[in-house]
């Protein structure tokens, strides 16, 4: 893997882990165009970490609290959350592993994220801030990230569309979105770690790793400011298009065997 295709992975999981598309689908994709379907677990954990790096940063003051206050009422309104993302892991980590490898359904997949996305755009706009999260919201939306299991169901949209359906205000959605991202991509980071150690890892060089985890934290920065500035005032419907066009086009690529 060269620098190049480091640097344009991480622009790819940076950009689609908080932007409604799936990064884990497009991640396929931009393994199969370069031909990099062998670097697997090492190079995936290392983008995670980038942009694990990236929500990390913006929520500093956030995780402070919870440090400080690890019993609060934001703790628990987040472990709530958390906990369908871990059930469902944990029992069926193995079958979504083997559909990711396989690829044949992400086409489908987009298309579900896109209704998914286009719904919940089409309901009424709700006023519920931050501090007025219920732990019925936390789990609801948290079943919903559960769900984003599947490799091209976007976990950012899903969990944005379940604020929404909660009535939720469109920037917190967002907000409440990502800060729930954080356990659950520090969580998978350690397991896929802890696989590492029963697997012989692909070799990569340091330079290409670098470069990616640095992108992937860049463009993931990027991408959790951008959102939640963009969902104060624009449409979840664009995302929605785009991810049925690619579905589409993936399931014809699929049907005359180019694919």
């Amino acid at each position: 893997m060269s620098t190049f295709e480091a640097f344009i992975l991480g622009i790819i999981q940076g950009l689609t882990e908080f932007l409604p598309i799936s990064s884990t689908g497009h991640l396929y994709l931009g393994r199969h165009l370069f031909q990099l379907d062998e670097a697997g677990l090492f190079l995936d954990t290392m983008l995670h970490i980038g942009t694990l790096i990236a929500v990390i940063i913006v929520y500093k003051q956030d995780l402070l609290n919870i440090i400080k206050q690890p019993f609060s009422r934001q703790s628990t309104i987040l472990v709530v959350g958390t906990i369908p993302a871990v059930v469902i892991g944990f029992l069926f980590d193995d079958l979504f592993e083997s559909i990711s490898k396989t690829g044949k359904t992400i086409g489908w997949e987009f298309i579900i994220t896109g209704a998914i996305l286009w719904m919940a755009d089409s309901v009424k706009t709700g006023a519920k801030k931050t501090h007025n999260i219920g732990y019925a919201d936390a789990l609801f939306i948290g079943t919903f990230q559960a769900a984003a299991i599947f490799p091209a169901i976007s976990r950012s949209g899903l969990t944005i569309a379940a604020g929404l359906f909660r009535k939720l205000d469109r920037e917190t959605a967002a907000y409440f979105s990502f800060l729930l991202s954080i356990p659950v991509i520090a969580g998978g980071i350690f397991l896929q770690f802890a696989k590492m150690v029963n697997e012989q890892p692909e070799v990569i060089s340091f330079s290409s790793l670098f470069v990616a985890t640095l992108s992937s934290a860049l463009f993931g920065y990027l991408a959790v400011v951008g959102m939640i500035q963009f969902l104060k005032k624009r449409s979840l419907k664009m995302f929605a298009v785009y991810v049925w066009l690619l579905g589409a086009a993936i399931i014809i690529l699929q049907r005359i065997g180019i694919f």
